[in-house]
Formats: structure tokens, C-alpha cells, sequence
């Protein structure tokens, strides 16, 4: 997720980073809140077994915004229940 003030929408779009084919990117999806900004949030699937190279891509992927006033994200891993429930071993 990730979320800027709308004065920075401009700078936002001029950046892109082509996606690599082992990942399926679903999004962004937009939200505008009135005195916060905008809001986007995208969803990364891949095979587990990319796990590591597809987190190394999101974070590049991410990081090519840092500088642009008021930009923030945040990563987080979601699971399946069926994953979630292999992790603990009740899968």
C-alpha cells in the first residue's frame, strides 16, 4: 500500500518499473481521502517458490518513488488460508 499527497500525483505517474513474468500484478486500485490524499493499493501473486525474488522486485519496485514529497508505503506478505495453515502445520 502505499499513499501521497494528491500535489504529487504527477511525479507518481512519470515512474514506472516493467513487471517481471513470474509475478501477477493485480491493481492499483485507487482511494482519495479529502485532507490525507491518495491511497493505492496493489497485490502481487507469485509462486512460492519466487519468494525471495519477488520480494527483492517489490521493494525496488517501491523504493524507485522515495524523494517524492509526502510518499509512504508499506509491504506486507498475505497468505492464503491454506498457506497460513501449512505454516503451522495443519496443512
Amino acid at each position: 500500500m502505499i499513499s501521497f499527497p494528491t500535489e504529487s500525483s504527477k511525479e507518481m505517474g512519470k515512474r514506472f518499473m516493467e513487471i517481471p513474468a513470474f509475478i501477477n500484478k493485480r491493481g492499483p486500485y485507487f482511494n482519495s481521502e479529502l485532507g490525507v490524499g491518495i491511497k493505492c493499493i496493489s497485490i502481487f501473486e507469485f509462486e512460492p517458490s519466487k519468494m525471495a525474488e519477488a520480494i527483492e522486485f517489490v521493494n525496488d519496485y517501491y523504493a524507485i518513488y522515495i524523494g517524492i514529497p509526502g510518499y509512504s508505503y508499506t509491504i506486507g506478505t498475505w497468505l492464503e488460508a491454506t498457506e497460513a495453515l501449512k505454516l503451522v502445520g495443519l496443512g
